[in-house]
């Protein structure tokens, strides 16, 4: 069977075909939404081919930066092709051992991701070390977590059982990574959790 990088290095080439212009709406609303600030420094993880990156280009503005990191380097080359500006940086790592040091980003997104990832609990704990005090951690999808569930079920493979865990193990799993101020929103049609790193540890 596939590795899960080996998977998303397989679908590089389609994957932007995938995302309907009517989900990249739903993107850019739910970006818009956060209200991030201005010259915010954001992570995007698991950023695949870049899908994310122009709406949260509009959010930093020029003053801020975007590190868009994934496993799969044919998802970061893909990406690295769309000519974006030099405030995006990207990397070729695993959610697990991010190569930042602690507090360098106001934002941690991971959009269309979480699933995929095996060790979920310590994904969290990585990304909020690399979070500042105050900043926050944002899981997104565009689908409602059962319409998710499913289809990864469908899929079969290497992400058959790649799932959003149901609220209160979720809601459990922000808080071990040390997150407060924490909300689960499970619309009909998108999937939305948040957590803010405490400001005094």
């Amino acid at each position: 069977m596939l590795t899960h990088r080996e998977y998303f290095n397989s679908k590089a080439d389609i994957w932007d075909s995938l995302c309907a212009p009517e989900e990249k709406a739903k993107l850019e609303t739910i970006i818009r939404g956060l209200n991030i600030a201005p010259g915010s420094t954001v992570l995007d993880v698991g950023c695949g081919t870049g899908i994310l990156i122009p709406y949260l280009l509009a959010a930093v503005g020029p003053a801020g930066r975007i590190v868009a990191l994934d496993i799969a380097e044919a998802m970061l080359e893909r990406a690295q092709s769309k000519g974006f500006p030099a405030n995006v940086e990207f990397i070729c790592a695993d959610v697990v051992s991010i190569p930042y040091p602690d507090a360098t980003f106001d934002e941690v997104i991971c959009n269309s991701a979480f699933p995929h990832f095996p060790h979920k609990l310590k994904a969290l704990k990585e990304m909020t070390r690399v979070l500042k005090p105050g900043g926050r951690v944002v899981i997104c999808h565009t689908k409602a977590r059962e319409t998710i569930n499913n289809l990864h079920r469908s899929l079969g493979g290497v992400i058959a059982g790649d799932q959003i865990p149901p609220g209160s193990e979720m809601m459990g799993m922000l808080v071990a990574a040390g997150l407060t101020e924490i909300e689960i929103d499970e619309g009909h049609d998108y999937y939305l959790a948040s957590g803010v790193k405490a400001r005094y540890q």
